[in-house]
């Protein structure tokens, strides 16, 4: 699917080659040296980082969200293997196999969803697939999993509703065809009794029993004269506390909205593809140079700023207690004090880089691979 066209669909590694978009095909162009990573330099490496339980999943070829459930983490391959394991102690509860995959794994604990690469909606449960439906487009979206109910968000950002014990088509709701989307994960979530999606540079809120649009927000402003700058596609992941929300336009701004009256809290530029994570108290992004940025979830005030890990290719972070954590392509994983964004640990990994962004269940970090380990990690003393 690289290169190629579901309403011109943009793949994820296109921004680092800086190439131009046709109407109707993806130009070659060449592209600039990439910038070197600059000197780490020393790391006082003064966490207690216990490593707990891991698991060898074998080598996962698509990038993928874990479902973190009190009782189960989801995860998924390319070639279409589709596991769980108990967080507790990393143990395989089952495993099973449907297929190529384009996205996964969305879950409620009890069902697990998966998008397959030939535009399905695969539900599984108890380790059993139990329905699949054809779609209209591909997704690069893990399903969410809520209410006795799947939801599809797909590459051409329409929204779908399903039953999620028989399939049932509930409801769907399209959106006027943009000229490029992204092959990158999305924005779908969860607030009370509301479901929230990005499309566009607009977060959407909607009944979830009829899929009727209750408020739009934007947080991202389309700009430029071509297809490619006109992009601001919001990405996952985005992070919640309570009613607010915040999320990053691709290569263009992050934001925070107030879900309760869809008010724009604050929107500023920042130039990445990777989503946010934070707490009640700040958001924590990773930019495409780089940079690690801290700012204020309520007003978008910076509060710290890190340049150690410039021109390395970063995950989204994820903020645990007074840590933020971050992953490069090399398959390292760095930590960072949320005081003041001092680096203060790093740990190494098989070198094969992450499958996922580094995220957290049971007060454990959970990082997964390329080559399809899974390992959990606890802080258990020196927290900055």
């Amino acid at each position: 699917m690289k290169g190629q066209a579901i309403k011109k669909v943009i793949p994820r590694w296109w921004t680092t080659l800086g190439c131009a978009v046709a109407t109707a095909a993806l130009i070659a162009c060449g592209a600039p040296p990439k910038p070197k990573p600059q000197e780490l330099g020393s790391v006082p490496n003064s966490l207690q980082l216990q490593s707990g339980w891991s698991y060898a999943a074998g080598a996962i070829d698509i990038s993928l969200a874990v479902s973190v459930q009190p009782n189960s983490l989801g995860m998924a391959n390319g070639k279409g293997a589709v596991w769980a394991l108990d967080p507790s102690t990393g143990r395989e509860l089952w495993r099973t196999q449907v297929g190529p995959l384009s996205a996964g794994v969305g879950s409620d604990g009890q069902f697990f969803a998966v998008m397959g690469r030939q535009s399905e909606l695969i539900v599984i449960r108890d380790g059993k697939e139990i329905w699949r439906k054809a779609m209209t487009a591909q997704s690069f979206t893990p399903p969410l999993v809520a209410g006795g109910r799947v939801f599809v968000l797909s590459a051409d950002r329409s929204i779908w509703a399903f039953d999620a014990l028989s399939g049932r088509v509930l409801w769907s709701q399209a959106k006027p065809g943009e000229p490029l989307v992204l092959r990158q994960m999305g924005v779908l979530l969860p607030i009370g009794d509301t479901l929230v999606a990005g499309q566009g540079g607009r977060l959407v809120g909607l009944q979830p029993l009829s899929g009727a649009v209750q408020w739009e927000a934007s947080i991202g402003t389309s700009r430029g004269t071509n297809d490619m700058e006109r992009l601001v596609d919001l990405v996952g992941p985005a992070t919640r506390v309570g009613a607010v929300v915040c999320a990053r336009a691709f290569q263009a701004q992050i934001g925070c909205i107030d879900t309760r009256n869809a008010g724009v809290l604050w929107s500023r530029r920042s130039v990445g593809d990777q989503g946010l994570s934070g707490n009640e108290r700040m958001v924590v992004a990773s930019d495409g140079n780089g940079l690690l940025v801290a700012s204020n979830r309520l007003t978008g005030e910076k509060l710290w700023e890190s340049d150690r890990l410039r021109y390395r290719q970063l995950t989204a972070p994820l903020v645990i207690g007074q840590t933020s954590v971050v992953g490069d392509s090399g398959g390292q994983l760095y930590f960072f004090s949320n005081q003041d964004g001092s680096l203060v640990h790093r740990v190494g990994s098989d070198g094969s880089g992450w499958a996922t962004n580094p995220t957290t269940s049971q007060d454990q970090i959970i990082t997964v691979t390329r080559k399809g380990w899974v390992q959990a990690w606890k802080i258990t003393s020196g927290q900055p």
